[in-house]
């Protein structure tokens, strides 16, 4: 009896890291929880993960583009601080969620999704801001 229970904790736990990715997994905030904290924190970085042509249209002052496709090949040279804080946006935020499970799983600790600019009512700056 004993020993079943035990092998099926095992298995429990082992399905559940497999779903989980181990642990690693990134947390869905909203914008207004983002903002708060980009006032209060100091060691953190907005990544813009649409194309540099959409990044250069608008984006969010202060965000580092880099696109999901890079995300996708592992060009990460411009994210070298895994334990850097990352607020991860896209336009509606669809890729937002993909590049951030994408960081999660390449070991990136502190990943914040927090949506699209489409939605965001904070500065907004590029060629096509009036």
């Amino acid at each position: 009896m004993y020993k079943n229970l035990v092998t099926l904790t095992l298995m429990i736990l082992v399905v559940t890291m497999i779903f989980t990715g181990c642990g690693n997994s990134y947390k869905h905030i909203s914008q207004e929880e983002a903002r708060k904290m980009m006032q209060t924190e100091q060691n953190y970085l907005i990544v813009d993960v649409r194309t540099k042509e959409e990044y250069n249209k608008k984006h969010i002052p202060g965000a580092v583009v880099v696109p999901i496709a890079d995300i996708r090949d592992g060009k990460l040279d411009s994210l070298p601080d895994k334990n850097q804080k990352l607020f991860v946006y896209c336009w509606t935020g669809r890729r937002a969620e993909d590049a951030s499970e994408l960081l999660s799983s390449r070991g990136y600790q502190n990943v914040y999704e927090i949506g699209g600019l489409v939605d965001w009512t904070g500065e907004i700056e590029g060629e096509e801001v009036n």
